[in-house]
Protein backbone atom coordinates (compact mmCIF):
# COMPACT_ATOMS: atom_id res chain seq x y z
CA UNK A 1 0.00 0.00 0.00
CA UNK A 2 1.42 3.40 -0.70
CA UNK A 3 2.08 6.13 2.01
CA UNK A 4 -0.87 7.85 3.76
CA UNK A 5 -0.96 11.33 2.42
CA UNK A 6 -0.84 12.42 6.13
CA UNK A 7 2.43 11.10 6.40
CA UNK A 8 3.83 12.04 3.26
CA UNK A 9 2.77 15.53 3.82
CA UNK A 10 4.49 15.36 7.56
CA UNK A 11 7.69 13.90 6.02
CA UNK A 12 7.80 17.31 3.92
CA UNK A 13 6.91 19.77 6.49
CA UNK A 14 7.02 18.43 9.81
CA UNK A 15 4.32 16.82 11.50
CA UNK A 16 3.93 19.97 13.52
CA UNK A 17 2.74 21.31 10.93
CA UNK A 18 -0.21 19.10 9.34
CA UNK A 19 -3.32 18.70 11.41
CA UNK A 20 -6.21 16.22 11.16
CA UNK A 21 -8.05 18.03 14.21
CA UNK A 22 -11.76 18.05 13.63
CA UNK A 23 -11.94 21.25 15.45
CA UNK A 24 -8.89 23.28 13.65
CA UNK A 25 -10.61 21.92 10.33
CA UNK A 26 -13.47 23.26 10.97
CA UNK A 27 -12.45 26.85 12.19
CA UNK A 28 -10.52 26.77 8.70
CA UNK A 29 -13.57 25.56 6.61
CA UNK A 30 -15.23 28.46 7.66
CA UNK A 31 -15.55 31.86 5.43
CA UNK A 32 -14.61 35.38 6.74
CA UNK A 33 -18.38 36.61 7.43
CA UNK A 34 -19.53 33.37 9.03
CA UNK A 35 -22.08 32.88 6.62
CA UNK A 36 -20.33 29.48 4.29
CA UNK A 37 -18.77 26.24 6.14
CA UNK A 38 -17.39 23.83 3.76
CA UNK A 39 -15.46 20.41 4.90
CA UNK A 40 -11.56 19.69 4.79
CA UNK A 41 -9.69 16.64 5.51
CA UNK A 42 -6.40 18.10 6.62
CA UNK A 43 -4.09 21.15 7.06
CA UNK A 44 -0.71 21.73 5.77
CA UNK A 45 1.58 24.70 6.71
CA UNK A 46 4.92 24.54 4.36
CA UNK A 47 7.39 27.16 4.92
CA UNK A 48 8.75 28.02 1.44
CA UNK A 49 7.95 27.37 -2.32
CA UNK A 50 9.95 24.31 -2.56
CA UNK A 51 8.06 22.93 0.15
CA UNK A 52 4.58 23.93 -1.33
CA UNK A 53 5.70 22.31 -4.90
CA UNK A 54 6.46 18.59 -2.93
CA UNK A 55 3.26 19.00 -0.93
CA UNK A 56 1.14 20.05 -4.56
CA UNK A 57 2.80 17.22 -6.02
CA UNK A 58 1.81 15.17 -3.43
CA UNK A 59 -1.85 15.76 -3.09
CA UNK A 60 -2.35 15.22 -7.37
CA UNK A 61 -0.78 12.13 -6.86
CA UNK A 62 -3.10 11.19 -3.90
CA UNK A 63 -6.21 12.13 -5.89
CA UNK A 64 -6.36 15.04 -3.52
CA UNK A 65 -7.93 18.58 -4.00
CA UNK A 66 -6.41 21.35 -2.43
CA UNK A 67 -7.77 24.51 -1.04
CA UNK A 68 -4.71 27.60 -0.60
CA UNK A 69 -5.43 30.02 2.18
CA UNK A 70 -3.41 33.08 3.25
CA UNK A 71 -5.34 35.60 5.83
CA UNK A 72 -8.60 33.92 5.01
CA UNK A 73 -10.16 37.32 4.73
CA UNK A 74 -12.12 36.90 1.70
CA UNK A 75 -15.53 37.97 1.54
CA UNK A 76 -17.01 35.61 -1.20
CA UNK A 77 -16.44 32.23 0.68
CA UNK A 78 -12.63 32.04 -1.69
CA UNK A 79 -10.83 30.01 0.72
CA UNK A 80 -13.91 27.57 1.85
CA UNK A 81 -13.15 24.01 0.68
CA UNK A 82 -16.26 21.83 -0.80
CA UNK A 83 -14.27 18.55 -1.63
CA UNK A 84 -12.71 17.94 1.26
CA UNK A 85 -9.89 19.33 0.54
CA UNK A 86 -6.04 19.54 1.90
CA UNK A 87 -6.03 23.06 3.04
CA UNK A 88 -2.70 24.95 2.16
CA UNK A 89 -1.81 27.68 4.30
CA UNK A 90 0.88 30.31 3.21
CA UNK A 91 0.97 31.68 6.83
CA UNK A 92 4.98 30.52 7.39
CA UNK A 93 6.01 32.19 4.67
CA UNK A 94 6.30 35.57 6.50
CA UNK A 95 9.96 36.87 5.02
CA UNK A 96 10.21 40.30 4.57
CA UNK A 97 13.64 41.43 2.46
CA UNK A 98 15.44 44.61 3.11
CA UNK A 99 13.68 47.70 1.67
CA UNK A 100 15.11 48.87 -1.89
CA UNK A 101 15.28 52.36 -1.47
CA UNK A 102 16.48 53.29 -4.55
CA UNK A 103 14.83 51.20 -6.55
CA UNK A 104 11.50 51.95 -4.10
CA UNK A 105 10.60 47.84 -3.50
CA UNK A 106 10.80 44.61 -1.32
CA UNK A 107 10.67 41.00 -2.03
CA UNK A 108 8.29 39.83 0.71
CA UNK A 109 6.72 36.29 1.47
CA UNK A 110 2.88 35.63 -0.02
CA UNK A 111 2.13 35.22 4.13
CA UNK A 112 3.25 38.53 4.90
CA UNK A 113 0.53 40.78 5.75
CA UNK A 114 -0.36 44.04 4.22
CA UNK A 115 0.05 46.11 7.60
CA UNK A 116 3.39 44.44 8.05
CA UNK A 117 4.86 45.14 4.58
CA UNK A 118 3.36 49.20 5.31
CA UNK A 119 5.69 49.20 8.08
CA UNK A 120 8.60 48.02 6.51
CA UNK A 121 7.86 50.28 3.94
CA UNK A 122 7.06 53.84 6.56
CA UNK A 123 10.53 52.85 8.34
CA UNK A 124 12.16 53.65 4.82
CA UNK A 125 9.95 56.73 4.15
CA UNK A 126 7.95 54.92 2.28
CA UNK A 127 4.11 53.59 0.86
CA UNK A 128 2.46 50.58 0.22
CA UNK A 129 0.19 51.59 -2.50
CA UNK A 130 -2.94 49.24 -1.39
CA UNK A 131 -4.36 49.46 1.58
CA UNK A 132 -7.53 48.40 3.29
CA UNK A 133 -9.24 47.51 6.77
CA UNK A 134 -8.45 44.16 6.73
CA UNK A 135 -4.74 45.08 6.51
CA UNK A 136 -4.30 43.39 9.77
CA UNK A 137 -5.01 39.59 8.59
CA UNK A 138 -5.28 40.31 4.43
CA UNK A 139 -1.69 38.51 3.29
CA UNK A 140 -0.14 39.60 0.08
CA UNK A 141 0.10 36.93 -1.57
CA UNK A 142 -4.11 36.65 -1.16
CA UNK A 143 -4.48 40.05 -2.03
CA UNK A 144 -2.48 39.34 -5.35
CA UNK A 145 -4.27 36.66 -6.00
CA UNK A 146 -7.40 38.79 -5.92
CA UNK A 147 -6.01 41.63 -7.63
CA UNK A 148 -7.38 43.00 -4.37
CA UNK A 149 -8.26 47.26 -4.40
CA UNK A 150 -8.63 49.17 -1.42
CA UNK A 151 -9.30 52.82 0.62
CA UNK A 152 -5.85 54.29 -2.13
CA UNK A 153 -6.91 52.87 -5.48
CA UNK A 154 -7.73 55.86 -6.51
CA UNK A 155 -4.27 57.11 -6.40
CA UNK A 156 -2.00 54.07 -6.89
CA UNK A 157 -4.17 51.69 -8.47
CA UNK A 158 -4.84 47.77 -7.37
CA UNK A 159 -2.83 45.49 -6.22
CA UNK A 160 -1.52 44.02 -9.44
CA UNK A 161 -0.16 47.65 -10.16
CA UNK A 162 1.98 46.90 -7.14
CA UNK A 163 3.67 43.36 -8.09
CA UNK A 164 6.65 43.65 -10.29
CA UNK A 165 7.71 40.44 -10.02
CA UNK A 166 5.89 36.37 -8.39
CA UNK A 167 7.52 32.81 -7.19
CA UNK A 168 4.73 31.13 -7.58
CA UNK A 169 4.31 26.73 -6.83
CA UNK A 170 2.44 25.52 -10.28
CA UNK A 171 0.23 22.60 -10.15
CA UNK A 172 2.44 20.26 -11.41
CA UNK A 173 4.83 20.66 -8.68
CA UNK A 174 7.35 22.88 -10.89
CA UNK A 175 8.35 26.85 -9.44
CA UNK A 176 7.85 29.88 -11.52
CA UNK A 177 10.51 32.56 -10.55
CA UNK A 178 9.63 35.77 -12.29
CA UNK A 179 11.32 38.78 -11.27
CA UNK A 180 13.56 41.33 -12.96
CA UNK A 181 15.37 44.10 -11.59
CA UNK A 182 14.67 46.19 -14.19
CA UNK A 183 11.62 48.98 -14.80
CA UNK A 184 10.62 47.46 -18.39
CA UNK A 185 10.90 43.96 -19.11
CA UNK A 186 9.20 42.76 -22.14
CA UNK A 187 10.72 39.27 -22.66
CA UNK A 188 8.25 36.36 -23.43
CA UNK A 189 4.85 36.44 -21.92
CA UNK A 190 3.46 38.20 -18.56
CA UNK A 191 2.97 35.31 -16.43
CA UNK A 192 3.24 37.34 -13.71
CA UNK A 193 0.04 39.10 -15.11
CA UNK A 194 -1.65 35.80 -15.07
CA UNK A 195 -1.51 34.91 -11.67
CA UNK A 196 -2.69 38.42 -10.17
CA UNK A 197 -6.42 37.58 -9.80
CA UNK A 198 -6.58 34.42 -10.83
CA UNK A 199 -8.17 33.34 -7.37
CA UNK A 200 -5.17 30.59 -6.82
CA UNK A 201 -6.99 28.62 -9.62
CA UNK A 202 -3.83 28.32 -11.57
CA UNK A 203 -0.71 28.10 -8.71
CA UNK A 204 0.23 28.97 -5.48
CA UNK A 205 1.95 31.87 -5.37
CA UNK A 206 4.74 31.93 -2.84
CA UNK A 207 6.82 35.86 -2.42
CA UNK A 208 6.40 38.95 -4.30
CA UNK A 209 8.36 41.60 -5.75
CA UNK A 210 6.23 44.92 -4.74
CA UNK A 211 6.47 48.16 -5.84
CA UNK A 212 6.20 51.13 -3.22
CA UNK A 213 5.98 54.77 -3.73
CA UNK A 214 7.11 57.99 -1.90
CA UNK A 215 5.19 58.91 1.21
CA UNK A 216 3.36 62.27 0.74
CA UNK A 217 4.52 64.97 3.05
CA UNK A 218 1.28 66.84 2.84
CA UNK A 219 -2.25 65.85 3.15
CA UNK A 220 -5.29 67.16 3.96
CA UNK A 221 -8.88 65.16 4.77
CA UNK A 222 -12.19 66.33 4.44
CA UNK A 223 -15.35 64.28 4.97
CA UNK A 224 -18.81 66.14 3.44
CA UNK A 225 -22.45 65.46 3.53
CA UNK A 226 -24.78 65.45 0.59
CA UNK A 227 -28.57 65.07 0.75
CA UNK A 228 -28.67 64.13 -2.93
CA UNK A 229 -26.55 60.90 -3.86
CA UNK A 230 -26.45 62.75 -7.24
CA UNK A 231 -25.29 65.61 -6.15
CA UNK A 232 -22.10 63.40 -4.28
CA UNK A 233 -21.37 61.45 -7.24
CA UNK A 234 -20.82 64.71 -9.26
CA UNK A 235 -17.90 65.89 -6.75
CA UNK A 236 -16.81 62.63 -6.50
CA UNK A 237 -16.51 62.52 -10.69
CA UNK A 238 -14.48 66.37 -10.18
CA UNK A 239 -12.24 64.76 -7.68
CA UNK A 240 -11.35 61.46 -8.81
CA UNK A 241 -9.25 62.83 -12.14
CA UNK A 242 -7.68 65.77 -9.76
CA UNK A 243 -4.07 65.25 -9.14
CA UNK A 244 -3.06 64.38 -5.89
CA UNK A 245 -6.36 62.46 -5.17
CA UNK A 246 -5.51 59.77 -2.53
CA UNK A 247 -8.53 58.65 -1.29
CA UNK A 248 -12.58 58.79 -2.39
CA UNK A 249 -14.95 57.06 -0.02
CA UNK A 250 -18.60 57.15 0.14
CA UNK A 251 -20.92 56.32 3.61
CA UNK A 252 -24.38 56.02 3.96
CA UNK A 253 -26.21 57.18 6.60
CA UNK A 254 -27.42 53.77 7.99
CA UNK A 255 -23.78 53.15 8.00
CA UNK A 256 -23.06 56.15 10.07
CA UNK A 257 -26.13 55.76 12.58
CA UNK A 258 -24.60 52.12 12.90
CA UNK A 259 -20.99 53.34 14.10
CA UNK A 260 -22.28 56.11 16.15
CA UNK A 261 -24.68 53.84 18.14
CA UNK A 262 -22.38 51.47 18.98
CA UNK A 263 -18.98 52.49 18.34
CA UNK A 264 -19.35 56.38 19.41
CA UNK A 265 -18.62 57.10 16.40
CA UNK A 266 -20.64 59.76 14.81
CA UNK A 267 -20.84 61.37 11.27
CA UNK A 268 -18.71 64.96 11.73
CA UNK A 269 -21.71 66.02 8.85
CA UNK A 270 -25.37 66.19 8.26
CA UNK A 271 -26.44 64.48 5.20
CA UNK A 272 -27.97 61.17 3.72
CA UNK A 273 -24.91 60.41 2.27
CA UNK A 274 -21.09 61.27 3.13
CA UNK A 275 -18.08 61.70 0.93
CA UNK A 276 -14.34 61.08 2.86
CA UNK A 277 -12.37 63.16 0.21
CA UNK A 278 -8.56 63.17 0.61
CA UNK A 279 -5.60 64.53 -1.22
CA UNK A 280 -2.15 64.38 -0.63
CA UNK A 281 1.16 65.70 -2.42
CA UNK A 282 4.53 67.76 -2.00
CA UNK A 283 2.48 71.24 -1.16
CA UNK A 284 -0.04 71.74 1.12
CA UNK A 285 -3.33 70.55 -0.41
CA UNK A 286 -5.87 72.63 1.89
CA UNK A 287 -6.45 75.38 -1.11
CA UNK A 288 -6.98 73.20 -3.69
CA UNK A 289 -9.68 71.17 -1.72
CA UNK A 290 -11.53 74.44 -0.60
CA UNK A 291 -11.65 75.71 -4.18
CA UNK A 292 -12.73 72.34 -5.90
CA UNK A 293 -16.00 71.83 -3.29
CA UNK A 294 -16.93 75.93 -3.59
CA UNK A 295 -19.34 74.58 -5.91
CA UNK A 296 -20.46 70.96 -4.49
CA UNK A 297 -23.97 70.95 -3.53
CA UNK A 298 -23.41 69.94 0.19
CA UNK A 299 -25.90 70.59 2.62
CA UNK A 300 -23.99 71.90 5.17
CA UNK A 301 -19.92 72.65 5.74
CA UNK A 302 -17.05 69.99 5.36
CA UNK A 303 -15.24 69.02 8.42
CA UNK A 304 -11.73 68.89 7.40
CA UNK A 305 -8.37 67.64 8.75
CA UNK A 306 -5.23 69.68 8.32
CA UNK A 307 -3.29 67.60 11.03
CA UNK A 308 -2.64 63.95 11.51
CA UNK A 309 -5.11 63.64 14.62
CA UNK A 310 -7.69 65.16 12.92
CA UNK A 311 -7.23 63.50 9.75
CA UNK A 312 -7.38 59.85 12.16
CA UNK A 313 -10.43 60.93 13.62
CA UNK A 314 -12.17 61.77 10.35
CA UNK A 315 -10.61 58.10 9.13
CA UNK A 316 -12.19 56.68 11.77
CA UNK A 317 -15.91 57.41 10.53
CA UNK A 318 -15.31 55.29 7.53
CA UNK A 319 -13.09 52.22 8.54
CA UNK A 320 -15.13 51.87 11.67
CA UNK A 321 -17.65 50.59 9.28
CA UNK A 322 -16.29 47.28 8.97
CA UNK A 323 -16.52 46.77 12.78
CA UNK A 324 -20.45 46.92 12.72
CA UNK A 325 -21.41 44.68 9.79
CA UNK A 326 -21.23 41.47 11.70
CA UNK A 327 -23.42 43.11 14.69
CA UNK A 328 -26.66 41.39 13.35
CA UNK A 329 -25.09 37.79 12.60
CA UNK A 330 -23.29 37.22 9.40
CA UNK A 331 -24.10 39.98 6.80
CA UNK A 332 -24.92 39.08 3.42
CA UNK A 333 -22.26 40.96 0.91
CA UNK A 334 -22.21 42.27 -2.37
CA UNK A 335 -19.13 43.35 -4.27
CA UNK A 336 -20.30 45.67 -6.77
CA UNK A 337 -18.81 47.82 -9.11
CA UNK A 338 -20.42 50.17 -11.42
CA UNK A 339 -20.27 53.02 -13.77
CA UNK A 340 -20.20 56.30 -11.64
CA UNK A 341 -23.69 57.26 -13.72
CA UNK A 342 -25.74 53.96 -12.32
CA UNK A 343 -24.63 54.35 -9.09
CA UNK A 344 -27.98 56.67 -8.07
CA UNK A 345 -30.52 54.20 -9.54
CA UNK A 346 -28.73 50.86 -8.25
CA UNK A 347 -28.76 52.27 -4.95
CA UNK A 348 -32.16 53.09 -4.80
CA UNK A 349 -33.11 49.75 -6.56
CA UNK A 350 -30.70 48.04 -4.57
CA UNK A 351 -32.52 49.27 -1.63
CA UNK A 352 -36.26 48.13 -2.80
CA UNK A 353 -34.92 44.93 -4.08
CA UNK A 354 -33.60 44.18 -0.12
CA UNK A 355 -37.00 45.47 1.40
CA UNK A 356 -39.40 42.87 -1.08
CA UNK A 357 -37.11 39.75 0.13
CA UNK A 358 -36.06 40.87 3.62
CA UNK A 359 -38.18 43.83 5.21
CA UNK A 360 -36.81 43.43 8.43
CA UNK A 361 -32.76 43.55 6.98
CA UNK A 362 -30.79 46.77 6.72
CA UNK A 363 -28.83 47.51 3.88
CA UNK A 364 -25.89 48.55 4.24
CA UNK A 365 -23.61 50.96 1.18
CA UNK A 366 -20.28 52.20 1.50
CA UNK A 367 -16.82 51.92 -0.80
CA UNK A 368 -14.14 53.23 -2.99
CA UNK A 369 -16.25 55.68 -5.15
CA UNK A 370 -13.66 56.74 -7.93
CA UNK A 371 -14.02 53.70 -9.03
CA UNK A 372 -17.38 52.89 -8.71
CA UNK A 373 -16.68 50.13 -6.44
CA UNK A 374 -19.32 49.85 -3.53
CA UNK A 375 -19.90 47.30 -1.02
CA UNK A 376 -23.65 47.03 -0.28
CA UNK A 377 -23.99 44.74 2.81
CA UNK A 378 -27.32 43.16 4.36
CA UNK A 379 -27.61 43.58 7.90
CA UNK A 380 -30.11 41.55 9.71
CA UNK A 381 -30.52 39.15 6.61
CA UNK A 382 -32.28 35.87 8.16
CA UNK A 383 -32.34 34.54 5.12
CA UNK A 384 -30.96 31.31 3.95
CA UNK A 385 -30.89 28.59 1.62
CA UNK A 386 -33.11 29.35 -1.34
CA UNK A 387 -34.76 32.34 -0.09
CA UNK A 388 -30.80 33.73 0.06
CA UNK A 389 -30.12 32.71 -3.28
CA UNK A 390 -33.55 34.15 -4.43
CA UNK A 391 -31.84 37.59 -3.40
CA UNK A 392 -28.32 37.20 -4.25
CA UNK A 393 -29.68 36.28 -7.73
CA UNK A 394 -31.54 38.98 -8.06
CA UNK A 395 -29.33 41.34 -7.00
CA UNK A 396 -26.63 40.28 -8.79
CA UNK A 397 -28.95 40.78 -12.36
CA UNK A 398 -29.39 44.40 -10.88
CA UNK A 399 -25.34 44.67 -11.21
CA UNK A 400 -25.37 43.29 -14.34
CA UNK A 401 -28.34 45.38 -15.62
CA UNK A 402 -26.77 48.59 -14.30
CA UNK A 403 -23.57 48.01 -16.85
CA UNK A 404 -21.41 46.85 -13.56
CA UNK A 405 -19.52 43.57 -13.10
CA UNK A 406 -20.51 40.60 -10.17
CA UNK A 407 -16.96 40.80 -9.10
CA UNK A 408 -14.76 43.82 -8.52
CA UNK A 409 -11.87 43.92 -5.30
CA UNK A 410 -12.83 40.93 -3.94
CA UNK A 411 -12.69 38.06 -6.94
CA UNK A 412 -15.54 35.54 -7.40
CA UNK A 413 -14.51 32.66 -5.08
CA UNK A 414 -17.13 29.91 -4.65
CA UNK A 415 -20.30 32.68 -3.86
CA UNK A 416 -19.80 34.29 -7.49
CA UNK A 417 -19.13 31.45 -10.02
CA UNK A 418 -22.51 30.93 -11.27
CA UNK A 419 -22.52 34.45 -11.87
CA UNK A 420 -19.91 34.92 -14.02
CA UNK A 421 -21.52 34.89 -17.45
CA UNK A 422 -23.36 38.34 -16.57
CA UNK A 423 -19.88 39.73 -16.58
CA UNK A 424 -17.81 37.94 -19.32
CA UNK A 425 -19.46 35.71 -22.73
CA UNK A 426 -19.52 32.76 -23.73
CA UNK A 427 -16.07 32.68 -25.38
CA UNK A 428 -14.15 34.51 -23.00
CA UNK A 429 -15.38 31.65 -20.11
CA UNK A 430 -14.40 29.11 -22.69
CA UNK A 431 -10.58 30.84 -22.97
CA UNK A 432 -10.34 31.23 -19.38
CA UNK A 433 -11.17 27.37 -18.87
CA UNK A 434 -8.68 26.44 -21.56
CA UNK A 435 -5.85 28.10 -19.48
CA UNK A 436 -7.04 26.25 -16.35
CA UNK A 437 -6.67 23.09 -18.36
CA UNK A 438 -3.34 24.11 -19.47
CA UNK A 439 -1.77 24.94 -15.69
CA UNK A 440 -4.38 22.11 -13.92
CA UNK A 441 -5.74 19.50 -16.07
CA UNK A 442 -6.68 17.52 -13.47
CA UNK A 443 -8.58 20.60 -11.94
CA UNK A 444 -7.45 19.86 -8.15
CA UNK A 445 -6.05 23.35 -7.36
CA UNK A 446 -8.83 25.94 -5.79
CA UNK A 447 -11.73 23.62 -7.62
CA UNK A 448 -14.20 25.36 -6.02
CA UNK A 449 -13.14 28.32 -6.93
CA UNK A 450 -14.52 30.28 -10.04
CA UNK A 451 -15.88 28.25 -12.17
CA UNK A 452 -19.27 26.67 -11.65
Amino acid sequence: MTEPLTDQLAAIVGAGHVSTDPDVLAGRSVDHTGRYRGHASMLVRPRNDEEIAAVLRACHAAGACVTVQGGRTSLVAGTVPENDDVLLSTERLTEIGPVDTTERRVRVGAGVTAAAVQRAAASAGLVLGVDLGARDSATVGGMASTNAGGLRTVRYGNMGEQVIGLDVALPDGSVVHRHSQVRRDNTGYDLASLFVGAEGTLGVITALDLRLHPAPSHRVTAVCGFTDLEALVETGRQFRDMDGIAALELIDASASALTAEQLGVAAPVEGAWQLLIELAGDTDQTERLADALEHARLCGEPAVGVDVNAQQRLWQVRESVAEVLGLYGPPLKFDVSLPLAAIGGFAAAAADLVAEHAPDAIPVLFGHLGEGNLHLNVLRCALSGDAEHQLYAAMMALIAASGGNVSSEHGVGTRKREYVAMSRTDADIAAMRTVKAAFDPAGYLNRAVLFS
